[in-house]
Protein backbone atom coordinates (compact mmCIF):
# COMPACT_ATOMS: atom_id res chain seq x y z
CA UNK A 1 0.00 0.00 0.00
CA UNK A 2 1.18 3.54 -0.79
CA UNK A 3 2.17 5.47 2.33
CA UNK A 4 -0.05 8.34 1.15
CA UNK A 5 -3.11 6.06 1.19
CA UNK A 6 -2.17 4.57 4.57
CA UNK A 7 -1.75 8.08 5.97
CA UNK A 8 -5.24 9.18 4.90
CA UNK A 9 -6.89 6.01 6.22
CA UNK A 10 -5.07 6.22 9.56
CA UNK A 11 -5.98 9.87 10.09
CA UNK A 12 -9.54 9.46 8.86
CA UNK A 13 -10.10 6.94 11.67
CA UNK A 14 -8.22 9.02 14.25
CA UNK A 15 -10.22 12.16 13.54
CA UNK A 16 -13.54 10.33 13.71
CA UNK A 17 -12.56 8.78 17.04
CA UNK A 18 -11.29 12.17 18.26
CA UNK A 19 -14.64 13.78 17.47
CA UNK A 20 -16.39 11.10 19.51
CA UNK A 21 -14.00 11.43 22.43
CA UNK A 22 -14.29 15.22 22.45
CA UNK A 23 -18.05 14.74 22.66
CA UNK A 24 -17.51 12.32 25.56
CA UNK A 25 -15.27 14.78 27.43
CA UNK A 26 -17.81 17.55 26.96
CA UNK A 27 -20.69 15.29 27.95
CA UNK A 28 -19.14 14.21 31.25
CA UNK A 29 -18.41 17.86 32.11
CA UNK A 30 -21.90 18.90 31.10
CA UNK A 31 -23.44 16.17 33.28
CA UNK A 32 -21.24 16.80 36.34
CA UNK A 33 -22.00 20.52 36.12
CA UNK A 34 -25.47 19.70 37.50
CA UNK A 35 -24.01 18.20 40.69
CA UNK A 36 -23.89 20.28 43.87
CA UNK A 37 -20.51 22.01 43.89
CA UNK A 38 -18.95 25.41 44.40
CA UNK A 39 -18.67 27.82 41.44
CA UNK A 40 -14.88 27.48 41.59
CA UNK A 41 -15.10 23.68 41.38
CA UNK A 42 -17.44 23.91 38.40
CA UNK A 43 -15.11 26.25 36.51
CA UNK A 44 -12.13 24.06 37.39
CA UNK A 45 -13.88 21.20 35.61
CA UNK A 46 -14.04 23.19 32.38
CA UNK A 47 -10.50 24.47 32.89
CA UNK A 48 -9.35 20.86 33.28
CA UNK A 49 -11.04 19.90 30.03
CA UNK A 50 -9.12 22.59 28.16
CA UNK A 51 -5.91 21.56 29.89
CA UNK A 52 -6.26 17.90 29.02
CA UNK A 53 -6.92 18.80 25.39
CA UNK A 54 -3.84 21.08 25.46
CA UNK A 55 -5.95 24.08 24.46
CA UNK A 56 -5.66 26.30 27.55
CA UNK A 57 -3.27 28.78 25.97
CA UNK A 58 -5.19 29.12 22.71
CA UNK A 59 -8.50 29.54 24.53
CA UNK A 60 -7.11 32.16 26.93
CA UNK A 61 -5.54 34.13 24.09
CA UNK A 62 -8.67 34.21 21.97
CA UNK A 63 -11.59 34.04 24.40
CA UNK A 64 -10.34 34.91 27.86
CA UNK A 65 -12.82 34.08 30.63
CA UNK A 66 -13.86 30.46 31.05
CA UNK A 67 -17.61 29.87 30.97
CA UNK A 68 -19.40 26.55 30.26
CA UNK A 69 -21.25 27.91 27.22
CA UNK A 70 -18.14 29.45 25.73
CA UNK A 71 -16.01 26.33 26.27
CA UNK A 72 -18.65 24.09 24.68
CA UNK A 73 -18.93 26.38 21.66
CA UNK A 74 -15.13 26.48 21.38
CA UNK A 75 -14.85 22.68 21.55
CA UNK A 76 -17.80 21.94 19.26
CA UNK A 77 -18.07 24.49 16.47
CA UNK A 78 -15.10 26.87 16.57
CA UNK A 79 -13.55 26.81 13.10
CA UNK A 80 -10.27 28.22 14.45
CA UNK A 81 -9.86 25.42 17.01
CA UNK A 82 -8.18 22.50 15.18
CA UNK A 83 -9.47 20.06 17.80
CA UNK A 84 -13.12 21.13 17.68
CA UNK A 85 -15.67 18.49 16.68
CA UNK A 86 -16.39 20.55 13.57
CA UNK A 87 -12.77 20.39 12.42
CA UNK A 88 -12.36 16.73 13.40
CA UNK A 89 -15.35 15.72 11.28
CA UNK A 90 -14.14 17.92 8.43
CA UNK A 91 -10.68 16.32 8.57
CA UNK A 92 -12.17 12.81 8.69
CA UNK A 93 -14.28 13.59 5.63
CA UNK A 94 -11.40 15.16 3.68
CA UNK A 95 -9.11 12.21 4.41
CA UNK A 96 -11.86 9.82 3.32
CA UNK A 97 -12.43 11.80 0.11
CA UNK A 98 -8.72 11.62 -0.71
CA UNK A 99 -8.81 7.79 -0.67
CA UNK A 100 -12.38 7.30 -1.88
CA UNK A 101 -11.28 4.33 -4.00
CA UNK A 102 -9.87 2.46 -0.99
CA UNK A 103 -13.20 2.65 0.89
CA UNK A 104 -16.48 0.88 0.38
CA UNK A 105 -19.43 3.01 -0.72
CA UNK A 106 -21.01 2.57 2.72
CA UNK A 107 -17.96 3.86 4.60
CA UNK A 108 -17.64 6.93 2.37
CA UNK A 109 -21.34 7.76 2.49
CA UNK A 110 -21.44 7.41 6.28
CA UNK A 111 -18.45 9.75 6.73
CA UNK A 112 -19.73 12.28 4.22
CA UNK A 113 -23.27 12.25 5.61
CA UNK A 114 -21.96 12.76 9.15
CA UNK A 115 -20.17 15.92 8.04
CA UNK A 116 -23.18 17.29 6.15
CA UNK A 117 -25.65 16.46 8.91
CA UNK A 118 -23.45 17.97 11.63
CA UNK A 119 -23.36 21.27 9.76
CA UNK A 120 -27.14 21.19 9.47
CA UNK A 121 -27.45 20.62 13.23
CA UNK A 122 -25.16 23.56 13.96
CA UNK A 123 -27.25 25.83 11.72
CA UNK A 124 -30.34 24.73 13.67
CA UNK A 125 -28.57 25.75 16.91
CA UNK A 126 -28.63 22.19 18.29
CA UNK A 127 -25.82 22.93 20.76
CA UNK A 128 -27.80 25.66 22.52
CA UNK A 129 -31.05 23.68 22.45
CA UNK A 130 -29.73 20.45 23.99
CA UNK A 131 -25.97 19.90 24.30
CA UNK A 132 -26.40 16.37 25.66
CA UNK A 133 -28.44 15.31 22.65
CA UNK A 134 -25.85 16.70 20.23
CA UNK A 135 -23.05 14.88 22.03
CA UNK A 136 -25.02 11.63 21.86
CA UNK A 137 -25.52 12.19 18.11
CA UNK A 138 -21.76 12.58 17.56
CA UNK A 139 -21.09 9.40 19.52
CA UNK A 140 -23.74 7.51 17.55
CA UNK A 141 -22.29 8.58 14.20
CA UNK A 142 -18.84 7.43 15.29
CA UNK A 143 -20.31 4.07 16.34
CA UNK A 144 -22.01 3.85 12.95
CA UNK A 145 -18.77 4.62 11.13
CA UNK A 146 -16.91 1.84 12.95
CA UNK A 147 -19.76 -0.60 12.43
CA UNK A 148 -19.91 0.07 8.71
CA UNK A 149 -16.13 -0.34 8.49
CA UNK A 150 -16.27 -3.69 10.28
CA UNK A 151 -19.26 -4.85 8.27
CA UNK A 152 -18.19 -3.86 4.74
CA UNK A 153 -14.41 -3.39 4.50
CA UNK A 154 -12.08 -6.14 3.34
CA UNK A 155 -9.80 -6.88 6.28
CA UNK A 156 -6.62 -5.99 4.45
CA UNK A 157 -4.02 -3.28 5.05
CA UNK A 158 -6.59 -0.51 4.57
CA UNK A 159 -8.68 -1.97 7.37
CA UNK A 160 -5.69 -2.45 9.70
CA UNK A 161 -4.46 1.13 9.32
CA UNK A 162 -7.93 2.41 10.18
CA UNK A 163 -8.04 0.21 13.27
CA UNK A 164 -4.57 1.38 14.36
CA UNK A 165 -5.75 4.98 14.13
CA UNK A 166 -8.98 4.29 15.99
CA UNK A 167 -7.46 2.50 18.97
CA UNK A 168 -4.38 4.67 19.35
CA UNK A 169 -6.65 7.72 19.50
CA UNK A 170 -9.03 5.97 21.91
CA UNK A 171 -6.20 4.97 24.25
CA UNK A 172 -4.97 8.57 24.31
CA UNK A 173 -8.40 9.99 25.03
CA UNK A 174 -9.39 7.42 27.67
CA UNK A 175 -6.18 8.21 29.56
CA UNK A 176 -6.87 11.96 29.29
CA UNK A 177 -10.45 11.56 30.49
CA UNK A 178 -9.34 9.48 33.47
CA UNK A 179 -6.60 11.91 34.36
CA UNK A 180 -8.76 15.02 34.38
CA UNK A 181 -11.63 13.46 36.29
CA UNK A 182 -9.53 11.76 38.95
CA UNK A 183 -7.44 14.87 39.36
CA UNK A 184 -10.60 16.98 39.70
CA UNK A 185 -11.81 14.83 42.59
CA UNK A 186 -8.36 14.94 44.20
CA UNK A 187 -8.24 11.16 44.34
CA UNK A 188 -4.57 10.36 44.19
CA UNK A 189 -5.29 8.90 47.61
CA UNK A 190 -8.57 7.05 47.81
CA UNK A 191 -9.89 7.63 51.28
CA UNK A 192 -13.50 7.01 52.35
CA UNK A 193 -16.12 9.67 51.70
CA UNK A 194 -17.33 11.60 54.75
CA UNK A 195 -21.06 12.02 55.22
CA UNK A 196 -24.04 11.00 53.10
CA UNK A 197 -23.91 14.12 50.96
CA UNK A 198 -20.29 13.50 50.01
CA UNK A 199 -21.11 9.88 49.16
CA UNK A 200 -23.97 10.99 46.92
CA UNK A 201 -21.77 13.50 45.10
CA UNK A 202 -19.11 10.83 44.63
CA UNK A 203 -21.68 8.40 43.24
CA UNK A 204 -22.95 10.87 40.64
CA UNK A 205 -19.43 12.00 39.75
CA UNK A 206 -18.14 8.47 39.08
CA UNK A 207 -21.36 7.27 37.45
CA UNK A 208 -21.26 10.21 35.03
CA UNK A 209 -17.65 9.34 34.20
CA UNK A 210 -18.63 5.71 33.56
CA UNK A 211 -21.58 6.74 31.42
CA UNK A 212 -19.35 9.02 29.37
CA UNK A 213 -17.39 5.95 28.23
CA UNK A 214 -20.47 3.68 28.00
CA UNK A 215 -19.26 1.70 31.00
CA UNK A 216 -21.92 2.19 33.70
CA UNK A 217 -23.74 -1.09 33.00
CA UNK A 218 -20.40 -2.83 32.43
CA UNK A 219 -19.18 -1.70 35.85
CA UNK A 220 -22.30 -3.08 37.52
CA UNK A 221 -21.90 -6.39 35.72
CA UNK A 222 -18.20 -6.77 36.55
CA UNK A 223 -18.08 -5.52 40.15
CA UNK A 224 -21.69 -5.82 41.41
CA UNK A 225 -21.17 -3.30 44.22
CA UNK A 226 -21.07 0.42 44.90
CA UNK A 227 -19.01 2.57 42.59
CA UNK A 228 -15.52 3.01 44.01
CA UNK A 229 -12.89 5.19 42.30
CA UNK A 230 -10.17 2.53 42.41
CA UNK A 231 -12.50 0.08 40.66
CA UNK A 232 -13.36 2.70 38.04
CA UNK A 233 -9.64 3.13 37.40
CA UNK A 234 -9.12 -0.64 37.20
CA UNK A 235 -11.99 -1.05 34.73
CA UNK A 236 -10.76 1.68 32.41
CA UNK A 237 -7.07 0.79 32.60
CA UNK A 238 -6.61 -2.94 33.15
CA UNK A 239 -9.80 -4.85 32.24
CA UNK A 240 -9.15 -6.46 28.85
CA UNK A 241 -12.89 -7.17 28.37
CA UNK A 242 -13.73 -3.46 28.43
CA UNK A 243 -13.56 -2.03 24.85
CA UNK A 244 -12.46 1.44 25.95
CA UNK A 245 -9.86 0.32 28.50
CA UNK A 246 -6.21 1.15 27.95
CA UNK A 247 -5.16 -2.51 27.81
CA UNK A 248 -7.86 -3.35 25.25
CA UNK A 249 -6.88 -0.42 23.02
CA UNK A 250 -3.16 -1.18 23.15
CA UNK A 251 -3.86 -4.85 22.42
CA UNK A 252 -5.76 -3.84 19.28
CA UNK A 253 -2.93 -1.53 18.22
CA UNK A 254 -0.39 -4.35 18.58
CA UNK A 255 -2.52 -6.85 16.65
CA UNK A 256 -3.13 -4.46 13.76
CA UNK A 257 0.47 -3.25 13.70
CA UNK A 258 1.62 -6.86 13.45
CA UNK A 259 -0.68 -7.37 10.45
CA UNK A 260 1.00 -4.52 8.51
CA UNK A 261 4.55 -4.92 9.84
CA UNK A 262 7.40 -4.12 7.44
CA UNK A 263 11.19 -4.14 7.54
CA UNK A 264 11.33 -0.76 9.30
CA UNK A 265 8.70 -1.29 12.00
CA UNK A 266 10.44 -3.70 14.40
CA UNK A 267 11.20 -1.03 17.01
CA UNK A 268 7.68 0.44 16.92
CA UNK A 269 6.16 -3.02 17.27
CA UNK A 270 8.53 -3.79 20.15
CA UNK A 271 7.50 -0.62 22.00
CA UNK A 272 3.83 -1.39 21.45
CA UNK A 273 4.31 -4.94 22.73
CA UNK A 274 6.22 -3.68 25.77
CA UNK A 275 3.41 -1.25 26.60
CA UNK A 276 0.84 -4.04 26.24
CA UNK A 277 2.86 -6.33 28.53
CA UNK A 278 3.21 -3.59 31.15
CA UNK A 279 -0.56 -3.14 31.17
CA UNK A 280 -1.37 -6.84 31.15
CA UNK A 281 0.84 -7.54 34.17
CA UNK A 282 0.07 -4.40 36.20
CA UNK A 283 -2.14 -4.25 39.28
CA UNK A 284 -4.31 -1.30 40.18
CA UNK A 285 -2.97 -1.07 43.75
CA UNK A 286 0.59 -0.72 42.40
CA UNK A 287 -0.52 1.98 39.95
CA UNK A 288 -2.32 3.95 42.66
CA UNK A 289 0.58 3.58 45.08
CA UNK A 290 2.94 5.28 42.62
CA UNK A 291 0.38 7.94 41.65
CA UNK A 292 -2.32 7.72 39.03
CA UNK A 293 -1.50 11.10 37.47
CA UNK A 294 2.16 10.16 37.01
CA UNK A 295 1.18 6.78 35.55
CA UNK A 296 -1.24 8.28 33.03
CA UNK A 297 1.21 11.02 32.06
CA UNK A 298 3.83 8.39 31.30
CA UNK A 299 1.26 6.34 29.38
CA UNK A 300 0.35 9.36 27.23
CA UNK A 301 4.03 9.95 26.48
CA UNK A 302 4.41 6.35 25.36
CA UNK A 303 1.28 6.51 23.19
CA UNK A 304 2.61 9.70 21.60
CA UNK A 305 5.89 7.92 20.90
CA UNK A 306 3.99 5.05 19.28
CA UNK A 307 2.13 7.49 17.06
CA UNK A 308 5.43 9.02 15.98
CA UNK A 309 6.81 5.56 15.24
CA UNK A 310 3.81 4.60 13.13
CA UNK A 311 4.12 7.84 11.14
CA UNK A 312 7.83 7.27 10.61
CA UNK A 313 7.51 3.60 9.62
CA UNK A 314 4.37 3.61 7.48
CA UNK A 315 2.95 7.01 6.70
CA UNK A 316 3.86 10.08 4.72
CA UNK A 317 6.57 12.27 6.25
CA UNK A 318 5.14 15.59 7.39
CA UNK A 319 6.88 18.95 7.43
CA UNK A 320 4.66 20.37 10.19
Amino acid sequence: MLSRTADHLYWMARYMERAENTARLLDVNYQTAFLPQSPDAAINGWRGLLSISELTEDYAKRLGEITPKQVMTYMVSDAQNPSSILNCLRAARENARAVRGALTTEVWETTNQTWLEFNRLLKENALAKDPGELFEWVKFRSHLSRGVTLGTMLQDESFHFQRCGTFLERADNTARLLDVKFHARNTEFFGPSVGNESKEVDFYHWSSLLRSVSAFEVYRKVYRNVIRPEKVAELLILRAEMPRSLVFCVDEVVNNLRAVANDHSHETLRKAGRLRADLQFSRIDEILATGLHAYLTQFLDRVGDLGFGISRDFLMPTSA
